[in-house]
């Protein structure tokens, strides 16, 4: 019987369920390993056995993200060559030195320095510690950068020409790497991996506040949290706007199926939720805001908005997907700034730490940045169909000359290992954060007189004061 599931379409299924897999955990490292090294850094600067015990705490978490990354990602790259080797082999001179580069200075740096990060507090001084973990934060950064400009000019392609066999040849690096999409994609998505950690770490401080208020680990982390939470979601509201009106000039299809507009109209709504219809071409059950789509990508109440019929037929998107998955990913923000601003709120009153309702939300919202960057993920390369290197080469001519058959059974095979695979290590994760973080002593006391922040006596102090220890 057939189900309509091609060789391309489960290969896609496939790409997109490896790739879903992949990208929350170096969307969490990234994030993880810049709060390690602002961690240190206070460490360092205030002697704050609370920062000094959330550094432990958090580099063993960092370190099995980082892993899980490593491996979903060698398995995910594998797939270039087994189902869409037509791509890697017309489009293999343009990205493959682009992913060569992110190998030879990102994972190079990465995997070099983690050891010392990891390991090597007591072994290299304080000093160069804080140099491998500085490194380690701006390898990950790198990593990003690197595969980010990939992406963008799959988007987006620039710099190139094209042979007579059709391939794609390099012909301006500068305008490869930083094609017209790049910037904003790089500023967006490490915002985005910022907030995810924001909100992992306020929903993991807001668990062990719950628990015990007294906590100055908790209290610190959720602090710190909360502060990232209230001035980048803000930043990431601004990024994300200027990321559309770059999508609207070079994608304007996708900016079409991400609003579900399917007619050009001057003074566009801005449609708050509606059930897209694409074999009648139309958005029912629609609750619009007259004008305000319009003002939103053009800064005009009557600016001009392109709908999807404007577009040949076999170059539309799906709209279904980008629709909700845009609204999926601005909701949460907009749950986001609202905690944020909640927090500053709490703050201001002097009761961020005794506000249970607070750390209730921030508890549920924990997981939110995983699911936002999951549904930006999905607008933008959903909202790329029917191309992979858009405008210029299908995703029907990407394929590997394979059968349908073999893709769903190896579709099946990821499927359970890896739900059996990291499925564990995501419960293994959930047990290290449920831990209750704690001061080591041997790392409190090995650098004599340790000045504490004052936020509430714990456990630290209480030590200090049974061994006859003054404060600074």
């Amino acid at each position: 019987m057939d189900y309509g599931l091609t060789a391309e379409l489960l290969a896609r299924m496939q790409f997109a369920f490896t790739v879903s897999f992949h990208f929350i955990f170096p969307a969490f490292s990234i994030g993880t390993a810049s709060f390690l090294a602002v961690l240190n850094g206070l460490w360092l600067w205030k002697r704050d056995t609370a920062y000094l015990s959330l550094f432990e705490f958090w580099k063993t978490i960092f370190a099995v993200t980082f892993a899980m990354g490593v491996v979903s990602g060698i398995v995910m790259s594998y797939q270039f060559g087994t189902n869409w080797a037509e791509f890697s082999k017309r489009a293999g001179a343009v990205i493959g030195p682009l992913m060569g580069y992110e190998v030879l200075t990102a994972f190079f740096l990465e995997a070099g320095f983690l050891g010392i990060m990891l390991f090597g507090r007591k072994r290299v001084g304080d000093r160069l510690h804080m140099f491998a973990v500085a490194v380690v934060a701006l390898g990950t950064l790198i990593s990003a950068t690197w595969i980010l400009s990939v992406n963008s000019w799959m988007h987006t392609p620039a710099g190139y020409a094209i042979d007579a066999k059709g391939n794609f040849v390099p012909e301006n690096w500068w305008e490869i790497i930083f094609n017209p999409s790049f910037p904003y994609r790089l500023v967006h998505t490490v915002l985005a991996a910022f907030l995810t950690t924001a909100f992992a770490v306020g929903g993991v401080g807001a668990w062990h506040l719950l628990r015990d208020p007294t906590n100055r680990q908790a209290r610190t982390m959720f602090s710190m949290a909360m502060w990232m939470a209230a001035i980048v979601t803000p930043l990431q509201i601004a990024a994300g706007d200027l990321h559309g009106l770059n999508t609207l000039k070079y994608q304007p299809a996708k900016i079409a199926a991400m609003e579900g507009h399917y007619e050009t109209r001057d003074g566009a709504p801005l449609v708050l939720f509606g059930i897209p219809n694409e074999v009648d071409e139309r958005m029912d059950y629609s609750i619009e805001i007259p004008k305000v789509g319009s003002l939103i990508l053009t800064h005009k109440l009557d600016g001009r908005i392109e709908g999807l019929k404007a577009f040949p037929e076999d170059e539309r998107p799906p709209v279904a997907i980008p629709f909700f998955a845009f609204r999926i990913m601005v909701g949460i923000g907009l749950l986001m700034l609202a905690v944020g601003l909640w927090s500053l709120w709490a703050r201001y009153r002097g009761n961020l730490y005794g506000d249970r309702r607070l750390h209730k939300v921030a508890l549920l919202m924990a997981p939110s940045g995983f699911v936002a960057v999951i549904a930006g993920w999905f607008t933008t390369e959903v909202g790329r169909q029917p191309f992979t290197v858009y405008g210029l080469m299908r995703t029907s001519e990407s394929l590997s000359p394979v059968a349908a058959p073999a893709v769903g059974a190896s579709l099946t095979a990821f499927v359970v290992v890896y739900f059996l695979v990291f499925g564990t290590g995501v419960f293994y994760l959930l047990r290290l954060m449920g831990r209750t973080p704690t001061v080591d002593e041997d790392h409190d006391l090995e650098k004599g007189p340790i000045r504490t922040s004052g936020i509430n006596p714990g456990p630290a102090e209480e030590l200090d004061r049974a061994r006859g220890k003054g404060h600074a």
